[in-house]
């Protein structure tokens, strides 16, 4: 049986298990015994189920060939496309006062790991969708993380493009290069999935234990790990575990801004990598310096806070920053107050300027991502440095050497993409009859995979559920741009990846 499987295309195979994990959700209405809910994901999965096992019955033996890498970022955007629609049928039939499209809306914006959502009032959706949302998230991070260890990495995109890895001695790293897409995306999946597991569980158990309800604490657990924010009870401010679950929270952050705890073998390899991380050492030092800044503005604004007081603001923004540069989007209880602060304007565009900046590459964070943000701080380094001193040789090390001399010209190119794709779906949003302002502001949170991101961003703000079915559709473009990165998208249409 699990050779029959292993011979299937892997889009049959993926869209196989995201549909079947809508029997988990199933089960917790049946212990709720919302039977309504329970019979018609029960209905709807094992109909689809049925259809796909008749798929992969016709498709058996015609998958011989051997697989090449852009055959994979077909599967990759078929799959962001596909599954969202399947998904969206059992959505669509428990919550008929929105449409078809609205519901593969929120579907895709679950598995792109963006968390935007038309419900702004928990209690609008039953237990079980919370739990549907969170998981299609979830199994999006995963996914992402499979695609960019194996698919990304061997064609140096999705951040690897900074790398030069022609030269890399590892033996690993060569039979990755040399083995068929299918096997580097099976291997990937067996290595990271029960690290990706073990790590949610964790949490989720931490979160019980400092108060949550299992529900509560297995969706945000799920959030936490995808960067998708999902909450079934409207955030961090709706839970009972307070500064202690943001605090796990906040441990747990580290996994959007570093691929090496999904893909070392040990934990003292973990540790030292970890430990040198680039991308961890600049993301603490955003994370510190935004945050304090806003901190020292809070209480030259407004002087008289009690020492309590001011530790708790401090806690806030530091929690909130890091939160909006993983992309994951949870708000501190404590950041409630800074939104008495003035001028809050400006403090939307610090969190939209976090959230285009990102997490790690191969995370499931969204964004431009922090290597090429480290990329371009080195390079404009290096410049200075050589007005300085025109004739010096300065020494990179083993692991400066890593870095390609390209380096910062291909991550200009992508900045460039980045900004021209923001500009291009601000504009599209604008012609759909939205201001300036939102149109702005939903073009980063759908682009950069930060749903939440356009609630918190400022005043004024406009719901998904008032946004026009035409303008849900460019951010519905801009959600799969900004999840497959328009490098990947260039290789996909160019005739030049296939290999």
């Amino acid at each position: 049986m699990l050779a029959w499987i292993r011979r299937l295309p892997f889009f049959v195979v993926l869209t196989g298990c995201g549909v079947a994990s809508m029997y988990i959700p199933m089960v917790l209405a049946i212990r709720l015994e919302d039977w309504p809910v329970a019979r018609t994901l029960f209905y709807y999965t094992t109909f689809f189920l049925i259809l796909l096992l008749l798929v992969a019955i016709a498709v058996t033996g015609d998958d011989t060939s051997r697989k090449t890498t852009r055959d994979s970022l077909v599967t990759v955007f078929g799959a962001f496309t596909v599954m969202p629609a399947l998904l969206a049928m059992p959505f669509n039939y428990l919550v008929p006062e929105i449409t078809w499209f609205q519901a593969y809306f929120e579907m895709l914006s679950s598995l792109t790991t963006t968390g935007a959502t038309l419900f702004d009032n928990p209690a609008a959706l039953p237990a079980p969708l919370h739990l549907m949302r969170a998981l299609a998230a979830w199994f999006g991070g995963f996914f992402m993380l499979v695609v960019a260890i194996s698919i990304f990495a061997p064609l140096q995109i999705g951040g690897f493009e900074i790398f030069d890895m022609t030269g890399s001695p590892s033996r690993a790293t060569t039979r990755i290069r040399a083995a068929d897409a299918g096997q580097r995306l099976r291997r990937s999946v067996r290595r990271i999935f029960p690290v990706y597991l073990l790590i949610t569980a964790i949490l989720a158990f931490g979160l019980m234990l400092a108060g949550d309800r299992m529900l509560v604490a297995v969706i945000h657990a799920m959030s936490v790990l995808s960067t998708s924010g999902i909450s079934p009870v409207g955030g961090l401010s709706g839970t009972a575990s307070g500064y202690l679950g943001e605090t796990l929270v906040f441990c747990f952050f580290v996994c959007a801004l570093s691929h090496h705890i999904f893909t070392s073998r040990r934990p003292n390899t973990i540790i030292t990598r970890a430990r040198q991380d680039r991308e961890i050492s600049l993301a603490l030092i955003f994370a510190g310096v935004v945050a304090l800044l806003l901190f020292l503005r809070h209480v030259l604004a407004a002087p008289g806070d009690g020492p309590a007081g001011v530790l708790t603001m401090l806690w806030g923004g530091l929690f909130t920053v890091l939160s909006f540069l993983t992309t994951t989007g949870f708000e501190s209880v404590a950041w409630g107050g800074v939104h008495g602060w003035p001028d809050p304007g400006s403090r939307g565009l610090v969190l939209m300027g976090l959230a285009v900046m990102g997490g790690g590459i191969a995370t499931t964070a969204g964004g431009i991502k922090l290597m090429r943000v480290y990329a371009l701080c080195k390079h404009g380094q290096g410049e200075i440095s050589r007005l300085r001193y025109p004739s010096s040789v300065i020494g990179q090390g083993m692991r400066g050497r890593m870095i390609r001399r390209e380096a910062t010209r291909v991550t200009w190119v992508f900045f460039m993409l980045f900004l021209m794709s923001l500009a291009v779906i601000a504009l599209a949003l604008g012609a759909t009859g939205m201001n300036f302002a939102d149109a702005l502001v939903f073009a980063i949170a759908a682009l950069s995979n930060t749903g939440p991101l356009a609630g918190a961003a400022g005043t004024g703000f406009s719901d998904y559920a008032s946004v026009s079915d035409t303008a849900k559709a460019v951010l519905c473009a801009a959600m799969i741009l900004g999840r497959l990165e328009s490098l990947a998208v260039i290789a996909l249409f160019n005739p030049d990846y296939r290999h």
